[in-house]
C-alpha cells in the first residue's frame, strides 16, 4: 500500500450526528403532520420550551457532528 493511501476508518461523528437529525427531523414531520404549519410555528416562536424547539436543537447539534466528522485528519507517522 502508498503511503499516501487515507484511510478514513470508523467514523462515529458522522453516524452519531446522521442518528441525531433522523430523530429531530422525525419528530419535527410528525407535529407538522399533526397540528400543521400555523400552529407549529407558534410553539417554534414562543417563549416556552416546546418539543419543536428541542427538534430544532437536535437537527442543529446533529449537522454540526457531521461536519466535525468530515474534518480532514493527518496521519500520524
Amino acid at each position: 500500500m502508498s503511503h499516501e493511501y487515507y484511510r478514513r476508518g470508523k467514523n462515529w461523528f458522522t453516524v452519531i450526528g446522521l442518528l441525531f437529525c433522523i430523530m429531530g427531523g422525525i419528530v419535527l414531520i410528525q407535529q407538522l403532520l399533526i397540528w400543521g404549519i400555523e400552529f407549529v410555528e407558534d410553539f417554534l416562536f414562543n417563549d416556552e420550551f416546546t418539543n419543536e424547539k428541542v427538534s430544532v436543537a437536535m437537527l442543529g447539534f446533529g449537522i454540526f457532528m457531521i461536519a466535525l466528522g468530515f474534518r480532514k485528519h493527518e496521519q500520524k507517522r
